[in-house]
């Protein structure tokens, strides 16, 4: 049914420049109904100035639930907080095609609100153009113009101008190239004439975001590839690796300006095509022309794995005598390799060096997971616990020290080692929050945060926050319209004004994270705020862990969009609104319109099959799977049929959603249940097994961030194993 469905391939990219819906958008409604209440939760990136507002808070609730408390805050004395209310009452206004009433509290509103002059301006234009005054319309966008001619606005009056006389869309492609109003006209301007170079390079520069985007750039490289400069090819390429269309991104770098990202890129991107005899080449070319660039040991490591056993030792001892950072890498490849030529005695050694000169490297931690797995299967639970423990005392930053952690507990519970075990299970808690295996943990210390067997019935608590995080990164313009929730607004001003989207800092690429968020693109905004982890450079590495230890970080990670949605259907289907929330968020990204490789639609990734036969079981005649309510209606009925089908065992029914019921059966029947966490690791499908993981870690943060008590319990207990640890 929902089987072997693959999923869009969200952490691929490499590299900066890859690509909330965030804290408070996309929530139309309140809940009162006791799983959604609204009270006041401090962020770490909340400006000071905006805590005390009485407007931003009601950015939470609709148009028509906050109207009456906004006009009343509008006829205060001149406070921030009334020009606020004034600029909502009139976008609200607007949104509803009310523009005679939007510009009542538009009037003279530039005196008091200058930070906002601009789109003031901007939204009075559009506003009498709903009232049907052409006239007065048109001179209001050549005051736009007037009055803000050096401004992101002016780009708005040009695109509107311009399409009486086309010399304001000259203009606006001339002065402000990278707005999406210019883009858009290029793209205009690409229908009637669609070999015109100059926009096509205009567009695949600015427009990445435009669904049109990969036709233009084919076009554009068919129709004068011989003509492209290196720095156009460049543009190009960044343009394809943007969109995760690596084969052609690959070819695109191969002729960009030499650089060592560049001639990585065109190696990896055409590996990524599966253009493995080009990549082998440009791989080489990497090493001969940049033989100590930080990309080449990188390079070489991929490069290894494509070339015959010989050649690949070669690369791997070049890589240790060369590359330090590598070298751990490069040693954990050379044992491997050893084992493959069957030369045990050389694997052994090699893998001693590894322990003895990198104990505390990730590699040294893959090789300690992957022995401790070994002695486990050959029920040698004492040595794998040992391995284990090794793990989360010399690599404590390694992304397999939360497994680790969670296995020494499990594991030192078996030899009735109860006392280490409860430890273990405390220290993992403390030091890796935000994991699956934290919630793991916490079900074993006993804490109420749901069992496989128990997380369908629960109805968490949830508290919202009322203040959105301020921006790191942008004008004061940019931060108050982002405070105001006017996302598409700010997203357009943001597409000026982040002008390195290659190589961008910590601050910008959170607030590009934040802003695709805002406008709903949800996919590429999760994974640039999640791909900071990636951050090699020591300052930029620093920058990340002081974002990473704010509640506006992991809120913005784990947002709330559809809850309108969401949360009916899953009560009327009795299963947990974070359950179906956390799933949906593996599945889509909350993206409503996004396709599997294999046809899977929409916000629950229903299969079209899938959907016609859960239709005909609850009655519904008509629907379109990429409707949000359609969806999320047969996702959550299928959803009831897995958890059915297994007695309420929430871990059988997400596996059985990912695999499909026969395969769980099968899985059940030959490896038994008596162990869940065995049962798991025991899944022979990675993508599945990966899934579950990940389904429950999202509905474990979603717990942690979002419900007082849970929230309320961990902070304590860091705080007292924190003090614990210095007596």
């Amino acid at each position: 049914m929902f089987k072997k469905r693959r999923k869009p391939n969200l952490l691929l990219a490499i590299g900066t420049g890859i690509g909330v819906l965030c804290i408070g958008v996309g929530l139309p409604v309140m809940y009162q109904n006791g799983f959604f209440n609204s009270t006041e939760k401090k962020l770490a990136l909340v400006d000071t100035h905006n805590k005390d507002s009485k407007v931003l808070p009601l950015l939470q609730l609709s148009r028509e639930q906050r109207a009456s408390e906004l006009e009343n805050l509008a006829q205060n004395d001149k406070t921030i907080d009334r020009s606020r209310a004034r600029y909502l009452l009139a976008t609200d206004l607007l949104e509803e095609k009310q523009g005679a009433k939007a510009l009542k509290w538009l009037e003279n509103l530039e005196k008091d609100y200058g930070l906002l002059s601009g789109h003031i301006a901007l939204k009075r234009a559009q506003a009498l153009e709903l009232t049907g005054d052409n006239n007065k319309a048109i001179q209001a966008w050549q005051d736009v113009l007037k009055h803000h001619s050096k401004e992101p606005v002016a780009a708005e009056a040009l695109y509107v101008l311009g399409q009486q006389q086309s010399k304001y869309w000259d203009q606006a492609l001339k002065d402000f190239p990278a707005h999406p109003k210019t883009v858009e006209i290029a793209m205009q301007r690409l229908q009637k004439n669609p070999n015109q170079r100059d926009l096509m390079i205009k567009v695949a520069q600015y427009g990445h975001y435009h669904p049109g985007i990969i036709s233009v750039l084919d076009r554009l490289v068919k129709k004068f590839e011989t003509d492209l400069t290196p720095e156009e090819w460049e543009i190009i390429a960044f343009a394809y690796w943007e969109k995760q269309i690596y084969g052609k991104a690959g070819a695109a770098y191969s002729n960009a300006p030499r650089t060592p990202r560049n001639a990585y890129r065109a190696a990896r991107g055409l590996q990524l095509g599966d253009k493995t005899d080009l990549a082998r080449i440009e791989y080489k070319k990497l090493l001969k022309e940049f033989p100590e660039a930080p990309e080449t040991g990188l390079g070489l490591l991929r490069l290894e794995k494509m070339v015959d056993p010989k050649e690949a030792m070669a690369y791997l001892d070049q890589i240790i005598a060369q590359f330090p950072d590598k070298a751990a890498e490069a040693l954990l490849h050379k044992s491997k390799l050893h084992e493959e030529l069957k030369n045990g005695k050389a694997a052994s050694e090699t893998r001693q060096i590894l322990l003895n000169q990198y104990s505390n490297s990730d590699a040294a931690a893959e090789l300690r997971w992957t022995l401790a797995k070994q002695r486990a299967n050959a029920k040698d639970i004492k040595t794998a616990w040992e391995y284990a423990q090794a793990i989360t005392k010399e690599n404590p930053n390694s992304e397999l020290a939360p497994e680790a952690a969670f296995w020494v507990g499990k594991w030192a519970k078996s030899l009735g080692r109860d006392t280490e075990s409860k430890k273990a299970f405390e220290y993992l808690l403390a030091q890796y929050p935000e994991t699956y295996f934290a919630w793991r943990a916490a079900v074993f210390l006993g804490w109420n945060v749901g069992d496989f067997t128990t997380v369908r019935q629960k109805l968490p608590e949830v508290t919202y926050p009322q203040f959105r995080p301020s921006l790191p990164a942008g004008s004061d313009t940019l931060k108050e319209l982002y405070n105001l929730g006017q996302d598409q607004d700010a997203w357009k001003l943001w597409q000026l004004e982040y002008t390195n989207p290659t190589d961008p800092t910590v601050a910008q690429q959170f607030t590009d994270g934040l802003m695709r968020l805002g406008v709903g693109d949800n996919l590429d905004g999760i994974f640039m705020i999640y791909s900071l982890k990636n951050r090699e450079k020591p300052e930029e590495q620093s920058q990340y862990q002081t974002l990473k230890a704010s509640s506006a970080y992991w809120q913005s990670l784990y947002p709330f969009p559809y809850l309108d949605i969401i949360v009916p259907w899953a009560k009327k289907r009795q299963l947990n609104p974070l359950l179906v929330t956390s799933l949906i968020r593996q599945e889509s990204r909350f993206m409503p319109k996004i396709k599997s490789g294999v046809g899977a639609v929409g916000l629950m990734q229903v299969m079209p099959e899938t959907a016609a036969e859960v239709a005909r079981s609850v009655g519904l005649k008509q629907y379109k799977l990429e409707n949000p309510e359609d969806n999320v209606q047969l996702g959550t009925a299928y959803l009831d049929y897995t958890h059915r089908e297994y007695n309420n065992n929430s871990l059988l029914a997400v596996a059985s959603y990912n695999a499909g019921p026969g395969n769980v059966s099968d899985w059940v029947a030959k490896y038994g249940f008596s162990d869940p966490d065995a049962f798991v690791e025991k899944i022979p499908f990675n993508e599945t097994k990966d899934y579950v993981k990940k389904v429950f870690e999202n509905y474990w943060n979603y717990l942690r961030l979002y419900n007082p008590e849970i929230g309320q319990r961990l902070q304590a207990h860091a705080a007292s194993l924190k003090t614990a640890s210095r007596q």
